[in-house]
């Protein structure tokens, strides 16, 4: 490529299941060089693995070929967009072979890549006989896995990319490297290149949830004007430097700020100097954002620091089974009939049981939504006139919770009045699909793309972290301004002092608390400790709660450990991923100096 050109990527997919306008907005309307989709958040290869359990030639996402790419191949190619997704699953070659057989009968030419290597199921046995350690829990490598999958790195998909890859299919791999490989290939960054790996791993970073970057689930949504029907999706224009702008194309809906972006840059971050990829160790602490035009902000200030030796594995295994329905109750004291409805329908499931020899709920939960049952001792209101009852259990054997599935309707009758929302049918069992990880060593691991007939093998780079030394990192004392707490003080909910994004990793949840002034940072800082929020979350959060300065973004980083009730589809609650954490702990009271509400009164 020119020396001075810049490189347009733009992420048309954050999840399986995202809206299929996506690709669609960004090929005809994003001028762009690259198209990445990334489908795996970790309930994904869950799903993928039971799928591929009912049927071999399954496990990848469907949609990637029948939805995305048969629409959109002939404008792809016209166009020269190069395509790179991790939609192959649990089964990259399966997702290779369906789509080349889409492409065959539009006669589209587009050559097709997959990157082998991630499945590390057959390498299981002797790491467990080394006794790896199930990182989720500090414990022994789970029994009878069903998939276990190495987060491969950018490098496999540059190599595609060089070879001639028109389209490039991974499995599982980092979601930041479908970013970084591009960049690769398009400046031919090398391996040890490691400031620019962590600028083009944020970059990745940024776009891979695709709208979420774009004003998408933004705390001050109501600044995001009439866009959500036609939101923009991400695109990053990149530097050969690693610098980059993040965009949407023109005439979409959303909003670009530093404010949306920050949101995203903490999502699903543990330590922020310290943030570990396959291909680098990243140091976002110091990361800068700027506003350089309507919808255009620039990312600055990354660093980076030599890969460790190991790759994290992502296994799945089948822990019991689980089940779960709701009702809708309606009437004056709707809050209390509901709790006594989902108690008796638990209990009078739990005699027949007994009556057939089971064991008992292995676990069970009752939610009354609309309760304020998430805020705990915090919530406002019990007095609620229509909530809905969720009411799930789990338990080793599928035929225990079919008894339950067949108690839930007949409350209708037999409780509360008002009750209904069971005309959609009866519940149906699901496998619990747990996920665990371990740490495998990168040479155990070994990466071919497959493309044109022919295998190449990806060398192992040789230039790894000393795992006994800490990385250099750069740790910036966040801007601090005297807190000036004291005098006459008032009471205003967290959410006028700071924004803020949850997200999940397993069990796993992070809070990232953005101030909106840094001279707020103090006060919070002072108030929003990790005692603190541990106490706010005591009904939900059974682990430890660690706080992570993030100076460049004037944050504070929450990681609460056994937070989501096992996360995923091991989790009974209705929102197993966290997402309603950061709205629930900005509605924590903070006391401020009177002054700043009358001198920021259109602000605050």
């Amino acid at each position: 490529m020119s020396a001075g050109k810049s490189i347009r990527i733009g992420c048309g997919s954050g999840f399986w299941g995202d809206t299929a306008g996506g690709p669609a907005q960004l090929v005809r309307q994003g001028k762009i060089d690259f198209l990445v989709l990334d489908y795996l958040a970790e309930i994904t290869m869950s799903i993928l693995s039971r799928a591929r359990q009912k049927k071999p030639e399954l496990g990848y996402a469907t949609d990637f070929v029948d939805a995305m790419m048969a629409p959109l191949a002939r404008e792809i190619a016209d166009k020269k967009i190069r395509v790179v997704a991790n939609a192959g699953g649990v089964n990259p070659r399966g997702c290779g072979e369906a789509l080349t057989r889409v492409l065959q009968k539009l006669g589209v030419n587009l050559k097709v890549a997959v990157v082998c290597g991630d499945d590390v199921l057959p390498q299981i046995p002797a790491l467990r006989a080394a006794s790896a350690k199930n990182l989720e829990i500090d414990g022994p490598i789970p029994e009878a896995l069903i998939s276990a999958n190495a987060y491969l790195g950018a490098k496999p998909i540059a190599e595609a990319l060089k070879l001639g890859a028109d389209v490039v299919i991974t499995g599982r791999c980092v979601d930041s490297a479908l970013a970084l490989g591009p960049l690769l290939a398009a400046f031919g960054w090398h391996m040890d290149d490691w400031d620019k790996l962590a600028m083009g791993s944020l970059a990745g970073h940024v776009i891979e949830c695709g709208a979420q970057a774009t004003g998408g689930i933004f705390t001050d949504w109501h600044l995001v004007e009439a866009g959500w029907s036609n939101m923009g999706f991400p695109i990053v224009v990149c530097d050969e430097d690693g610098s980059f702008v993040v965009t949407k194309p023109e005439g979409t809906g959303g909003l670009i700020s530093p404010a949306t972006v920050s949101e995203q840059i903490v999502y699903e971050v543990h330590d922020p100097a310290h943030y570990v990829l396959a291909d680098v160790v990243c140091d976002f602490a110091g990361v800068q954002l700027e506003q350089v035009g309507e919808d255009h902000v620039r990312v600055s200030g990354a660093r980076g620091f030599p890969a460790t030796a190991d790759y994290k594995a992502s296994l799945t295994y089948q822990d019991g089974f689980r089940v779960g329905g709701t009702l809708l109750i309606v009437g004056d004291e709707a809050v209390q009939k509901a709790q006594r409805v989902g108690e008796a329908i638990l209990q009078r499931t739990e005699k027949f049981l007994k009556t057939l020899k089971f064991k008992p709920f292995r676990e069970t939960s009752i939610e009354v939504l609309g309760s304020e049952q998430s805020f705990g001792k915090n919530a406002r209101t019990q007095n609620s006139r229509e909530v809905v009852l969720k009411i799930a259990a789990a338990h080793d054997e599928e035929r225990a919770l079919e008894a339950l599935a067949r108690e839930i309707a007949p409350a209708g009758t037999s409780m509360a009045q008002s009750i209904s929302g069971f005309a959609g049918g009866r519940a149906r069992v699901q496998p619990i699909v747990k996920l665990a990880s371990c740490l495998i060593p990168k040479s155990d691991v070994h990466v071919t793309v497959e493309i044109g007939g022919a295998s190449h093998a990806i060398e192992n780079e040789k230039k790894f972290a000393d795992p006994a030394a800490a990385p250099a990192t750069r740790r910036m004392m966040a801007r601090t301004m005297p807190s000036a707490v004291g005098g006459d003080l008032r009471e205003v909910p967290l959410r006028v002092l700071a924004h803020g994004r949850s997200g999940d990793k397993g069990n796993t949840s992070n809070i990232g608390i953005i101030a909106r002034d840094p001279r707020y940072l103090a006060v919070i800082r002072e108030q929003v400790t990790p005692e603190a929020v541990a106490e706010w979350f005591a009904h939900l959060v059974r682990g430890k709660v660690r706080c992570f300065e993030w100076p460049g973004l004037d944050a504070l980083n929450f990681v609460m450990t056994d937070a989501l009730g096992g996360g995923g589809v091991a989790s009974l609650r209705y929102d197993p991923q966290g997402k309603g954490l950061a709205q629930n702990l900005l509605e924590m009271p903070v006391r401020v100096p009177a002054a700043w509400l009358d001198d920021d009164a259109k602000k605050i």
